[in-house]
């Protein structure tokens, strides 16, 4: 699995993440609006399911592929959990910086 399919994985959970009360506030103040809730839901399953389509892309069967993202969905949760409590502004702002890092050394690669 290419390092562009981990840092979207981590992206996706950290919208999902964002969309729920409680998570929002840790990171972000101020109110949240409704819409806000719904756009953070939509985009985090979308990235979520581009960076199953990538792990397929990249691995040689299905398996594999599934294999691999759950390892990943496993290790982007644990970098997520564990920057929460103790860096709760770093978390939103890996989420966008780290696609862009990621393709980038996908294609150094």
């Amino acid at each position: 699995m290419t390092l562009f399919a981990y840092v979207l994985v981590y992206s996706g959970l950290t919208a999902l993440c964002l969309a729920m009360n409680r998570h929002h506030r840790q990171v972000r103040k101020g109110p949240r609006r409704k819409a806000v809730c719904i756009s953070l839901r939509v985009s985090g399953w979308l990235i979520l399911a581009a960076s199953l389509l990538l792990a397929c892309l990249s691995a040689s069967s299905w398996s594999i592929a599934a294999v691999g993202w759950v390892g990943a969905l496993s290790i982007a949760a644990l970098v997520l959990v564990a920057l929460l409590p103790w860096a709760p502004r770093l978390v939103g702002k890996l989420a966008l910086a780290a696609p862009p890092i990621g393709l980038l050394g996908s294609l150094i690669a």
